[in-house]
Parts: C-alpha cells; sequence; structure tokens
C-alpha cells in the first residue's frame, strides 16, 4: 500500500505530519516479513504445547504399562481373605503361594501388668518402713532369663508413688528398660501400676526383691506368648503379627477364639490387578482420543485443520502404539491377545473392557485363570505384551531421541531463530525510524516557512514593477505575481 498525503494542506503552512508519515513508511516496508515471521512463531509454539500434552500423555501410559509388566507389581499382588475377620486378618506379598489354609488362635500375646497394693494416705506419702530412709526393688522384666532392674528408693527423692513413677519412666526411656509406670486411684486409695512396652514373655515382670518399703505387689499378670495353629502345625509368638507360619502371608491375631478356626484364602489380589488394567485402558484412551482429535478434518473446508494434522512425527507415535496394542502370543490357554481377555478395539482406535468372543469378562477370566492373565502381559522372557510395550514406550518417550521430544527440540530452535530474526529486524526499523523522522522533519519545517517565503517573493516582485522612468513618464506596468502562482 502507497503512502498518502493530503496535497491541500502541504503548501498551506500545516507541514506534515511527520510521525504518521514515517509509521505508514515503515508499516509498508514491515507488514510482510515481519507477520510471516510473527505468524511461523505463532504456528511453532502452538504445535509444542500440544506435542507437550501428548508427550506427557505417553508419560503417562508408560506409567501404566510399566505396572503391568513389573514382575513385583500389581499382577503378582497377593491377597489374603479371612472367613473371621474379628479374630484374624492377613495380608500377603507376591511370594505367597495361593491356597487355603485353617488358622486357630489360642489366645493372644499379651503386655506384662504389676500391680501394688493401696496405700490409704495417697500418691504423695512415703512408702518407706519406719525409720527406714532407703529401700530396694528389684524388677525383673522378660521372665526368668529376661533383665533384672534395681531401683533404689530414697527418702525425699522417689519414696512416694509419685516420684516414684517418675523416677521409673526415666530410667526406663533412658535405659531402655521396656518399662512404663503410672499411679491409679480408687476408693481404696492409690497403688503404683507397672505395664511393659513389649507383649509376650519378652514383656514378662515380676518383683524379685523389696527390701525397707510398705509396698506389697500383686501377683503379676499377661506377659504371654500368643499361641495359633496354621494347618495343624503349632506356632508360639510374642506379638500378635505373626510372619513365618505361612509363606509370603503376614498374620494379624485380634482376638482368640480356641475350637473356632479360620479360614484364610490367598490367591492373587484381583482388586488391584484389575485397577492396573482399568488404568492402562484409561491411559491409552487418553492418548489414542488425543492424537485423533489432530486427524478430525472438517469436509467442508471451513475449519482450519489441527495444528498436528500433517506431522509425521505424531502420525509415527501413534502408528507404533496402535500396532502395540494389537500385539499376540501364541498358546496361554488362548488368551493370546487383548481381545481374547475382553478388552476390545473400538472403531477409534480406544479400547472397552467388555467380554470376549466366548462371553467371558475380564473379571471372569481372571477368576478363572489368573496365571494365563498374568503371563499374556508378562514373562520371564520379557515378551508379554506389557514388557513389549513398555520397551516401545520407552524409547518413543526418550527425552532425546524420542520422536516428539526431537520435534520439540527442533521447533524450539527454530523458534529461537525466528525470535532473533525478529528482534534484529525490529532494531533496524528501530534506526530506520530516527533517520526518517530526522529527514521528514527538515522537510516539513520547509513546508511550514513556504507560504511565508511565497509572500515575501510576491511583495518584492510587486515592488520591482511599479519603477518610473528619468523623464518622469510613467512606466508601463507589468504583469503582477499573485499568491495563486
Amino acid at each position: 500500500m502507497g503512502v498518502s498525503l493530503n496535497p491541500s494542506t502541504i503548501l498551506s503552512g500545516q507541514g506534515i505530519d511527520v510521525a504518521s508519515l514515517v509509521q505508514q513508511i515503515l508499516t509498508n516496508q514491515s507488514t510482510g516479513p515481519l507477520s510471516v515471521w510473527q505468524g511461523q512463531e505463532t504456528s511453532l509454539s502452538t504445535q509444542n504445547g500440544l506435542l507437550a500434552g501428548i508427550e506427557n500423555n505417553l508419560t503417562n501410559l508408560q506409567t501404566a504399562v510399566a505396572a503391568l509388566s513389573d514382575p513385583a507389581g500389581a499382577l503378582t499382588a497377593q491377597d489374603a481373605t479371612s472367613s473371621q475377620p474379628a479374630v484374624l486378618t492377613a495380608t500377603a506379598d507376591s511370594t505367597a503361594i495361593a491356597g487355603t489354609h485353617t488358622v486357630e488362635v489360642s489366645n493372644l500375646a499379651t503386655i506384662g501388668t504389676l500391680y501394688t497394693n493401696a496405700i490409704p494416705a495417697g500418691a504423695n506419702i512415703s512408702f518407706l518402713a519406719s525409720g527406714q530412709t532407703t529401700g530396694d526393688i528389684q524388677l525383673q522384666v522378660g521372665g526368668a532369663s529376661g533383665a533384672t532392674r534395681d531401683i533404689t528408693v530414697t527418702q525425699g527423692s522417689n519414696d512416694t508413688l509419685s516420684t516414684l513413677a517418675n523416677y521409673i519412666n526415666t530410667q526406663s526411656t533412658a535405659n531402655n528398660w521396656g518399662v512404663s509406670a503410672s499411679v491409679v486411684s480408687d476408693t481404696t486409695g492409690s497403688r503404683l501400676a507397672l505395664q511393659s512396652q513389649n507383649t509376650g514373655a519378652t514383656g514378662a515382670l515380676a518383683v524379685s526383691s523389696n527390701t525397707n518399703t510398705n509396698l506389697t505387689f500383686a501377683t503379676p499378670a499377661g506377659g504371654t506368648n500368643a499361641s495359633l495353629t496354621v494347618d495343624g502345625v503349632p506356632f508360639s509368638s510374642t506379638t500378635n503379627t505373626v510372619t513365618g507360619a505361612i509363606q509370603g502371608v503376614t498374620l494379624n491375631l485380634d482376638s482368640q477364639s480356641p475350637d473356632n478356626p479360620v479360614q484364610l484364602s490367598v490367591g492373587p489380589d484381583q482388586n488391584q490387578i484389575t485397577t492396573a488394567v482399568n488404568n492402562f485402558v484409561s491411559a491409552y484412551n487418553t492418548v489414542i482420543t488425543t492424537n485423533n482429535q489432530q486427524y478430525a478434518v472438517d469436509p467442508t473446508g471451513t475449519t482450519p485443520a489441527p495444528p498436528l494434522e500433517s506431522d509425521l512425527s505424531l502420525r509415527s507415535v501413534q502408528s507404533s502404539i496402535l500396532a502395540d496394542a494389537g500385539f499376540a502370543i501364541t498358546g496361554n490357554s488362548g488368551y493370546v491377545n487383548l481381545e481374547s481377555l475382553g478388552i476390545n478395539t473400538n472403531n477409534d482406535g480406544t479400547l472397552t473392557l467388555g467380554t470376549n468372543a466366548k462371553g467371558l469378562s475380564f473379571t471372569q477370566i481372571l477368576a478363572a485363570n489368573p496365571s494365563a492373565v498374568v503371563n499374556f502381559f508378562q514373562n520371564a522372557s520379557g515378551t508379554g505384551f506389557a514388557n513389549t510395550f513398555n520397551t516401545d514406550l520407552g524409547n518413543l518417550t526418550n527425552p532425546t531421541s524420542g520422536p516428539l521430544n526431537a520435534e520439540i527440540t527442533q521447533n524450539s530452535s527454530e523458534q529461537q531463530d525466528l525470535t532473533t530474526t525478529i528482534n534484529n529486524f525490529e532494531v533496524r526499523l528501530t534506526a530506520q525510524q530516527t533517520q526518517l523522522t530526522a529527514q521528514f522533519d527538515a522537510v516539513n519545517a520547509s513546508l511550514q516557512a513556504y507560504p511565508l517565503l511565497l509572500q515575501e517573493v510576491t511583495q518584492t516582485l510587486g515592488t520591482l514593477g511599479q519603477g518610473t522612468s528619468s523623464s518622469g513618464s510613467l512606466i508601463a506596468s507589468g504583469p503582477t505575481l499573485t499568491q495563486g502562482l
């Protein structure tokens, strides 16, 4: 587009609008290339944003597939179900062997307890024998073979129930006695109460010596091991958490129930397995659905094609993922591909958990043949569905060589080059603006001075036209210049 001026104002003394004129010139010079560069920069930025989102979806899919290929992951998770959770619960790890066990809990492991006689006078009266200033109590922790804790009682220091309880707690913390002391009170008075911090025989308490005190200790209680039988084999445990009785299974004893056997079933954790498969399907569908959006071309041509519609990197990723979804093995009781497990492919490439050709759902197949399900997804040779898919996804999401990441890097480099080009161009435009402004300021000054100059010339020429001769006769007047010349 050309530069426009208003001729009627140029010679009137108003001059020209220098800023507007310079801007018109610069706009004419910059609109073409600058718009092209900025458009390219915007396009690259849009593509990189979409590619980064798809790359994130691929990473999420890889996480879901890796969970299916992990030999210690969800597919090999085991579960232990108790017929009487109030008596016994259990957890199982991947080393557990499927099967049913009979467990009978005869008694629980208990903490050791020990109480003194009640002192009617209360917790803050000395319990030393009359006339005594010191005393000694020997407390045995852990049964006959346990450690003996020597408690020296000193008048004015720890010779009341309250101060003795504080002393025992301090010593227990500092020296790992494994005992807690407190003062309990009722209508008969106050007592010193001792409790072991460990269950079973290791927590049994007893007083082996009590010298120069008025304290009388009751018969110790508790401090017994848990006893149970597993499939008829007797077990004893110092805690109510029992390991080793069943391979890979931890038993949690909640209450004793002799002569009332509990049935414990150990097998694949179907909830974990199903959740892992659902996570895979969801992550896979997110990738496919997002990619499909870049191929949704308007047949009428009224809507521009999606930014990545012709992107070769995205097409290669889509092709690789669809090929992986069609992976198949041989044998395996006929469970050779996703469709055979009831995981069906829709027309748009997404997956749905439904039923297989025999009308069996994934849940039913998993319950009937869990080993076949696991073997389809993973195996020791690393040739299962999830094994191979995980390897391919690792290549696709590689930070350096992955196709989308490589394109993002290339686009970012091109963006930087465009930014540099635009910045350099704008620097040149700024310099040109300064130069043009100076030039047109000078022109404008001349144009603004033109009316005055024209008036002076006209007046001078007019004077010359009115001169006389030496004889006094009037010289004929020449033509008069007017401002309209």
